[in-house]
């Protein structure tokens, strides 16, 4: 059985590939999750945060860009973009501790993202959390 650590990884990467211009991906997240052997409550928690992060992009990246010290969204690399929009969208949105979200963010970016992003990301969402 997957865990929600594999069950957010594979979130992920469909908004990873939903960022690079597969909107057409929304169509196929069932099968793409049940190939990854997301399956049952996992998979629900799966569809539950990718549809959330989809239907509130504006909101997180406006959340995300008003914590970025000079910088704009696009200078920000599209797996680090993925993780980060994920994050926000659990601490805005989801009833759960911030310091998991926080900590699992910063440990899917030493996993999946450049040397730099755990500590960025640490950074941000620290901002993120204080202010909800």
């Amino acid at each position: 059985m997957a865990t929600r650590t594999q069950a957010r990884e594979s979130v992920i990467g469909l908004l990873y590939a939903y960022d690079l211009g597969n909107e057409g991906i929304v169509k196929y997240v069932d099968e793409i999750l049940e190939d990854k052997k997301i399956r049952n409550k996992q998979k629900e928690f799966a569809l539950n945060l990718f549809n959330g992060v989809i239907n509130n992009i504006v909101k997180i990246d406006e959340e995300i860009v008003s914590h970025l010290n000079q910088g704009i969204l696009s200078d920000i690399g599209s797996v680090e973009k993925s993780i980060l929009r994920l994050a926000v969208y659990e601490i805005q949105y989801e009833e759960l501790e911030k310091a998991i979200i926080i900590n699992e963010a910063i440990e899917l970016a030493k996993k999946l993202a450049s040397d730099g992003a755990p500590k960025f990301m640490n950074g941000l969402l620290d901002k993120v959390e204080k202010i909800k």
